[in-house]
């Protein structure tokens, strides 16, 4: 098997969206009937509090062995952002001054860092639930071989990126040869133990459109891809996680050349779902920027829309009595998470 086709990443090309202010800009420039704080207002949801902390998300950089056409990280192999030790060290004082149940390690590629192996075997001796949010092919590189063996002895929970069940749609949003990689990768998982009963070894699949609408629903999905997954390719997984694609960074790009831009937010605007709302991951969830910058959510992140002022910015400054309660910054790309069954890491939450 030959390594995925990867292009230059936003920033590499030099494209305005490279900046996240344009990216705001954009799409504060389409015309929508009410902002989401007026929505959230009017559905007697607002104004949006976190309510604790019960995941630290650990962006781990912009370092990726592939350019997908969704990812709103721009992450690619022409990244250089990684974390330090130093931060990573940061992030491990503080789960060890808390009690914060889960830390999620993303990226980019959060393998790809040299901090990754470190903050899974140092979080698990502190007792947390860890995840890694991994794109399957990276499994297959040699240097990385050894993970899933790493993994399993370290009971993480694996949660991968997969489009498609089916290679066709897979590589079109990923790059010609992701698909037969991934599904390699997932059959080395499962070798593992990962995706099989009695093992503990947790194996989610996480599917988003290829195009401008939003996904099915994830009840109904789960059943089909446990079943054609299984019969086409012999692969086994636990759940499945159904997410819409945000309208920032590379899927932007798409939605603006597209000139779906316009009829993509309002058809989110027009799908704002209350329950959905009351559910967003980024009321219970901090996430931690590759330097140590602290954010409501890893959009936000990409959109630098940092906690809000008077919250403690980085993860030197940590301090939970005033992080809990925060009010949570939003923006028009949060449509993307309320609309329909909703949208998070964890899954739809309506």
């Amino acid at each position: 098997m030959t390594a995925p086709r990867v292009l230059p990443t936003l920033q590499r090309r030099r494209s305005p969206l490279a900046s996240a202010a344009e990216q705001r800009r954009l799409l504060d420039g389409v015309e929508l009937p009410a902002s989401f704080d007026e929505r959230l207002e009017r559905a007697g949801v607002g104004p949006l509090l976190a309510a604790g902390i019960e995941v630290l998300q650990l962006n781990l950089g912009r370092v990726c062995n592939q350019t997908c056409h969704h990812c709103h990280v721009d992450a690619g192999p022409d990244r250089a952002e990684t974390m330090s030790r130093e931060t990573a060290e940061l992030a491990l004082a503080v789960l060890a001054e808390t009690a914060i149940p889960t830390v999620d390690l993303t990226g980019g590629a959060p393998e790809l860092c040299d901090q990754f192996e470190y903050l899974v075997r140092e979080s698990r001796r502190l007792g947390r639930r860890v995840m890694d949010r991994c794109n399957l092919t990276i499994l297959l590189a040699e240097r990385y071989a050894h993970l899933p063996a790493f993994l399993a002895e370290h009971g993480v929970e694996v949660v991968c990126s997969l489009p498609h069940y089916r290679r066709l749609n897979t590589d079109r949003q990923r790059g010609e040869g992701v698909f037969d990689l991934s599904i390699e990768a997932l059959r080395r998982l499962n070798a593992v133990g990962y995706g099989r009963p009695g093992t503990g070894l947790s194996l989610v699949l996480v599917t988003n459109p290829v195009g401008a609408f939003l996904p099915g629903g994830q009840a109904s999905l789960a059943a089909e891809w446990k079943r054609e997954m299984q019969r086409l390719h012999g692969v086994a997984f636990s759940e499945l996680y159904t997410l819409a694609n945000m309208p920032i960074s590379r899927f932007l790009e798409w939605l603006q050349g597209s000139s779906n831009l316009d009829g993509y937010l309002q058809r989110l605007s027009q799908a704002f779902n209350p329950h959905a709302a009351r559910a967003v991951m980024c009321r219970t969830t901090l996430s931690v920027g590759w330097d140590g910058r602290l954010f409501d959510c890893d959009f936000n992140q990409m959109l630098d829309l940092e906690v809000v002022t008077g919250a403690p910015r980085t993860l030197a400054e940590f301090d939970r009595a005033l992080l809990e309660g925060r009010r949570v910054v939003t923006g028009r790309h949060c449509f993307g998470c309320t609309a329909g069954a909703g949208s998070s890491c964890g899954g739809s939450l309506a």
